[in-house]
């Protein structure tokens, strides 16, 4: 019979790590983004309508 490898460890331990440094990553909500972009798109409106460059 083949020799089984412990491979199935080194893929779970790739998993951990992976797990690990998304706890420590910024967490933004959806909503905010597109809020953010919404207020972004309509700053852009204005000002380019203030300065007379509306198609």
């Amino acid at each position: 019979m083949a020799k089984k490898s412990g491979s199935g460890l080194q893929s779970s331990a790739g998993l951990m790590r992976y797990y690990e440094a998304d706890k420590n990553a910024v967490h933004i909500q959806p909503k905010t983004v597109m809020i953010v972009g919404a207020l972004t798109g309509i700053v852009i409106l204005f000002l380019s309508a203030v300065n007379g460059f509306w198609p």
